[in-house]
C-alpha cells in the first residue's frame, strides 16, 4: 500500500543516550501499502551518554511493527472497504541489524542489513468494488520473508563534538543495495473453488526494492537545559531508476494494467522526526521523548522518471516513547508507540496521466522498538 520500502538504519554514531537513541532506526517503511522503510530515531548526545569515542563500535538492533488496514484516497476514509470486508491487510515485521565504527572524532562508518516478514490478504466479494468486478469471489494470502536491501554508510559532524556536547548536525551519505528479492512469488490468488495460481506478491511487502539507491540523512540536537533537549531528524532515499522491471499484474478477472502502471516503479522514500527529550532526574538512566513523525513516499522522484505503479502518500504520527540507558552508558534501550493522526494517499503521476487517483491502505499504529551495545 503505500510505504513499505526499507529505507536504511540511518542510525546515529553518536551520543547514547537521546542522540543514539534517536537516530537509531530508519528504514523507511511507513504506513502499509504506501512503501516506505524507515525504523526512525529520537534525540542526540545528552549529558552522560555522550559521542562515540574514535576506535569503538556500536552494535544496533532495531524492530518495527505494523498493521495496515484503512484505506484512503487523498485524506479521504475509504470507510466501505471495511464494511464490505474489500480491505486489504498488510501486517510486516522488519529487523535491523547495524554496526557502527567510529572512525576520528567527526567521522564514522556504518552497514546495515534488514530482514523483513510479511504478509498480505485481500477478500474481494462479488460486485463489492463495483463495475469490472469479476463474478466471483477472489481470495489473496501471501506470506514472505527474507533479506532486504543492505545499505552502508559515511557520517560525520558539522562541528567538533569535544568543542560542541549541547548542539550539533550530522550529515550521512551512503548506498542501498539490491540485495532483497523484490518478485517473490507464491500460491498467492486463489478464486473459491478453483486451482491457487502462482502469482508475484504486491510490491509493499517484498523484501527488496530492486535497484540501487543512494541513502541521505541529517540529524540535528540543540540541549535547552540540564533535562532537555530538542531533536530533529531527516532521511531521504534517493531511487534513479523509474522501474524495478518487475511487471505490475491484476488480480485475476481483472483487465490489465494501462502502460504507464505496466511496471513497479522504484520510488524515493523520506522521513522527517522533530520533539524534545527530557531526562527524569528521580530514575537514573531514564528519558522520556515526544513528537511527530512523517513518512512517505513522494509522487515525483529527486532524480530519474516517475512512471511505473507507485502507491504515493504520507502519514503524520505523534510520536511518544522512552530511552533507558544502563552499564554506564554501553546499553541502551528504547520504544515508542506512534499513532497516526492524518493520513493521505496523493495522486500518482500515472494517475494523473489516466484521470484517476488510486487509493492504499494505512496503519493506525506503529510499533518500534531498539536495543544499542557499544563496545
Amino acid at each position: 500500500m503505500l510505504l513499505r520500502r526499507r529505507f536504511v538504519q540511518f542510525g546515529l554514531c553518536a551520543g547514547l543516550s537521546l542522540l543514539s537513541a534517536v537516530g537509531m532506526i530508519q528504514k523507511l517503511e511507513a504506513q502499509g501499502c504506501v512503501v516506505a522503510h524507515s525504523v526512525g530515531g529520537i534525540g542526540g548526545p545528552d549529558t552522560d551518554g555522550g559521542y562515540l569515542a574514535p576506535g569503538h563500535w556500536q552494535f544496533t538492533l532495531d524492530y518495527r511493527h505494523l498493521y495496515s488496514f484503512r484505506h484512503f484516497v487523498g485524506s479521504e476514509p475509504q470507510e466501505y472497504r471495511q464494511q464490505g470486508n474489500s480491505e486489504v491487510r498488510n501486517r510486516i515485521n522488519l529487523i535491523d541489524g547495524g554496526l557502527t565504527y567510529q572512525i576520528t572524532p567527526r567521522f564514522s562508518v556504518e552497514g546495515t542489513v534488514p530482514v523483513q516478514f510479511a504478509s498480505r490478504r485481500y477478500f474481494i466479494g462479488v460486485g463489492s468494488l463495483g463495475g469490472g468486478v469479476p463474478g466471483a469471489a477472489l481470495i489473496g494470502d501471501w506470506g514472505l520473508s527474507g533479506v532486504g536491501d543492505v545499505s552502508f554508510m559515511g557520517q560525520g559532524w558539522v562541528w567538533d563534538p569535544s568543542k560542541n556536547p549541547s548542539h550539533n548536525i550530522q550529515v550521512g551519505l551512503g548506498v542501498q543495495m539490491p540485495t532483497g528479492r523484490d518478485n517473490i512469488q507464491n500460491h498467492l490468488v486463489e478464486s473459491p473453488g478453483q486451482a491457487a495460481v502462482n502469482a508475484t506478491a504486491d510490491y509493499s511487502i517484498q523484501p527488496g526494492i530492486g535497484v540501487w539507491a543512494i541513502p541521505f540523512s541529517v540529524e540535528a540536537f540543540q540541549v535547552i537545559s540540564k533535562t532537555t533537549q530538542v531533536y530533529f531528524n531527516g532521511s531521504y532515499l534517493v531511487t534513479p531508476s523509474e522501474t524495478n522491471g518487475v511487471a505490475n499484474s491484476s488480480p485475476p478477472g481483472f483487465p490489465a494494467p494501462p502502460p504507464q502502471n505496466a511496471f513497479v516503479s522504484a520510488a524515493d522514500e523520506y522521513l522527517l522526526q522533530g520533539g524534545f527529550g527530557y531526562m527524569v532526574q528521580k530514575v537514573k538512566g531514564l528519558t522520556v521523548t515526544g513528537g511527530l513523525r512523517r513518512e512517505g513516499v513522494p509522487a515525483h522522484d529527486l532524480i530519474g522518471g516517475n512512471e511505473g505503479f507507485r502507491r504515493p502518500g504520507y502519514a503524520v504520527s505523534l510520536e511518544p516513547g522512552v530511552i533507558y540507558s544502563m552499564h554506564n552508558g554501553h546499553d541502551l534501550i528504547t520504544a515508542n508507540i506512534d499513532r497516526a493522526v492524518y493520513r493521505n494517499r496523493i495522486a500518482s503521476v500515472p494517475d494523473l496521466q489516466l484521470g484517476q487517483h488510486g487509493d492504499a491502505a494505512f496503519a493506525d499504529w506503529l510499533w518500534l522498538a531498539s536495543f544499542q551495545h557499544r563496545f
